[in-house]
């Protein structure tokens, strides 16, 4: 008997097929992507066909933008779209408070985190990750039953053939170092979620370079990717956060030890400044994919 699925997908098979291309790279190469937040004012379309035209071939998709796109509009048709425009999805973004922690807001997101695993798993998706948010007071008792949470969220993951990545927050009351989420992560020990690095984070947050000599050899997921502005750290926001090469962050390096890690999958530009979330996207991945090309070529990665 067909599954709703195999119906929902059906009209769809030509482009699936173009979807299903590695989202890994070769042995010491990385990936550039580019995140839909970067251009999110220009909408799921918008966002997708200027990037496709500046050359980019993959991308990180969110799950705001893509509800956008669903208020007229369906997946099978989104994941055409993408099919069309010879684009590969790597990884989606699902935004919700408590789903790693106790909380209040939990069930919710946990029934949220179904709905968005079924969603991305029908647009092709292998990776999909949710910020360690929290909005209360977290105590050592919750980071005893973080393991658990974890492995409550892998086992939907699993579900669908996802793997789920925690991405630790410089501001975040409970994961706000690269440390803290190895350790939970490898407390829980479930083959469904990994670690993922944001560059941002990592560099102006509480971790140390030092640190990514912790990652075992292709423990990591994925990685987001931004250079930092020279400002002082007490002053850090989301506008603080520059294309790769413009900034005063080691990204070179960074890029060098994840080389050591194995690390193969993609570099994920995921930028908040109004000059890109609201500038044309075309503009926007031209320019990313120049400057990052170029790190990337230093890096010895492209």
């Amino acid at each position: 008997m067909l599954t709703r699925r195999a119906l929902l997908l059906a009209p769809v098979a030509a482009s699936v097929a173009r979807l299903v291309n590695a989202q890994s790279a070769a042995p010491g190469k990385m990936l550039l992507s580019i995140h839909q937040n970067t251009s999110r004012a220009a909408g799921f379309r918008g966002s997708l066909e200027g990037w496709a035209k500046a050359g980019i071939q993959y991308v990180e998709l969110n799950d705001r933008v893509l509800d956008g796109f669903l208020e007229s509009d369906t997946l099978p048709a989104a994941r055409r779209l993408m099919g069309d425009l010879g684009l590969t999805p790597v990884s989606a973004a699902a935004v919700l408070p408590d789903l790693w922690i106790p909380g209040p807001a939990r069930a919710a997101s946990l029934e949220a985190w179904r709905r968005r695993c079924d969603q991305f798993a029908s647009l092709g998706l292998e990776k999909v990750y949710s910020p360690a948010i929290t909005n209360r007071p977290v105590t050592a008792d919750d980071f005893a039953a973080t393991p658990d949470a974890i492995r409550e969220v892998g086992e939907i993951a699993g579900e669908f053939n996802l793997t789920a990545m925690i991405e630790f927050l410089r501001t975040s009351t409970h994961l706000a170092t690269l440390t803290s989420a190895l350790s939970v992560i490898r407390a829980a020990a479930h083959p469904n979620v990994r670690p993922m690095l944001d560059f941002f984070h990592f560099w102006s947050g509480l971790s140390k370079f030092e640190d990514l000599d912790l990652l075992e050899p292709g423990e990591l997921a994925h990685a987001h990717f931004q250079d930092l502005l020279d400002t002082p750290r007490e002053l850090i926001n989301n506008d603080s956060r520059l294309i790769p090469g413009d900034g005063i962050a080691p990204v070179v390096r960074i890029i060098e030890k994840l080389v050591e890690k194995r690390y193969t999958g993609a570099l994920s530009v995921e930028l908040f400044r109004a000059e890109y979330v609201r500038g044309d996207p075309f503009e926007v991945g031209t320019e990313i994919r120049q400057k990052c090309e170029a790190v990337m070529r230093q890096a010895g990665v492209l």
